[in-house]
């Protein structure tokens, strides 16, 4: 009686469990977990590769477990791995968290961990219904990674050569030891002097950063300046035949140029020899060569003259003094017609040079006085004109 009891309850628990939709042993409840509060919010995290993470499995903040893996599916791009676990709702976490697959010892369980942002970039809040992005995942390294890659380093990589190369080091130093040592004081006096000189350097990456920015924020004129230079780069490339030319023939030039120095080498040093007494005249002429140059330029008025002037014009003002018996002695003695440049009246005057033969005798001229007595002085030609007497 007791099997038929076992039995039909069996039955009946099978019967609700096929109700339900039972889906395997991850759905009976087990004992333990974590702990979800009365109101858990559920988020969804993306993996590129879960590995064997399994649902039931923990999710921890700051390895403390704080909620469960509930499903793991496939996302809709047919790629990546879609986890989705329960969090307490007493966990606050900022919107944009990270989420990392990890292993809890090196044989042990995996399960999920959420982490903060740098202070700096956290932002929001995460909520029921959140998607963590593949972007913001990751899992750590398996042991059978590690374990491939260090058999793959034995057996197939460079291990096996490092017997040559030990070998090779060993003869490329033997003997060497000196120079070596030097290297090594060399390298140390090198590292001395860059660390004395970080400040220099500091400044000179600052200035070149400084630099850059310029550039940069300039870079539209530098642009439009590669842009504008495109047609003069054409018109050069149009013209090259035509710079070519005329490079050769300044080459050829040149050589007309030395050939014509080296002969005249000769000629050139003698003239210049010449120049020598010309050039030491004028150099012991000193300041006053440039004096007597200011004097040239500015005849008839020199600087002295300039004090005189009023306003924008010179006035001159000049005294003659004619004295009408130096006139008169100087007409007389003169063997010269005083008017024979004179037009018409000149050749009029003229006459036969001697004393004509029925010439009566000349009139004695009168006496103005002794020699010894001063002869009394005969108004001038301006005191005449003037109204003046002696």
């Amino acid at each position: 009686m007791a099997r038929v009891k076992i039995a039909a309850m069996l039955a009946a628990a099978a019967m609700t469990l096929s109700a339900c939709g039972f889906t395997g042993i991850y759905d009976l409840p087990l004992p333990g977990g974590a702990d979800l509060g009365d109101h858990p919010y559920r988020v969804k995290v993306q993996f590129k590769d879960v590995l064997d993470l399994v649902p039931q499995s923990g999710v921890k903040v700051n390895e403390v477990t704080v909620g469960r893996v509930d499903e793991i599916t496939l996302a809709q791009d047919g790629w990546t791995a879609e986890v989705t676990v329960l969090v307490n709702g007493g966990v606050d976490l900022p919107a944009n968290a990270l989420a990392k697959l990890r292993q809890s010892s090196l044989l042990g369980e995996k399960y999920v961990e959420l982490s903060r942002p740098p202070a700096d970039q956290a932002g929001g809040k995460l909520t029921d219904g959140a998607l963590i992005p593949v972007e913001r995942t990751n899992r750590n390294t398996e042991v059978e990674e590690v374990l491939g890659a260090l058999s793959l380093l034995l057996n197939g990589g460079g291990v096996e050569q490092l017997q040559t190369i030990t070998k090779e080091l060993n003869n490329a130093t033997a003997g060497n030891e000196t120079a070596l040592r030097a290297l090594l004081d060399n390298v140390n006096t090198m590292v001395t002097t860059l660390d004395a000189g970080k400040s220099d350097i500091t400044r000179a990456l600052d200035g070149v950063n400084r630099l850059a920015s310029t550039l940069n924020a300039q870079k539209d004129q530098l642009v439009g300046a590669i842009d504008d230079i495109g047609p003069g780069l054409q018109v050069l490339s149009d013209q090259r035949r035509q710079l070519v030319t005329m490079l050769q023939s300044l080459d050829t030039l040149s050589d007309v140029a030395v050939d014509t120095v080296n002969k005249s080498q000769a000629d050139l040093v003698a003239d210049l020899k010449a120049l020598t007494p010309t050039l030491q005249k004028l150099g012991e002429a000193g300041a006053d060569l440039p004096r007597s140059l200011e004097l040239m330029l500015t005849f008839p008025f020199t600087d002295q003259a300039v004090k005189g002037v009023q306003g924008d014009y010179f006035n001159l003002y000049a005294k003659i003094d004619l004295n009408l018996q130096s006139v008169l002695d100087n007409l007389s003695r003169s063997r010269q017609n005083p008017l024979q440049d004179i037009p018409i009246i000149g050749p009029a005057t003229n006459g036969t040079p001697g004393v004509p033969t029925n010439a009566p005798a000349p009139l004695p001229l009168p006496v103005l006085g002794s020699p010894n007595q001063q002869q009394p002085r005969l108004p001038s030609l301006f005191d005449i004109l003037l109204g003046g007497g002696s």
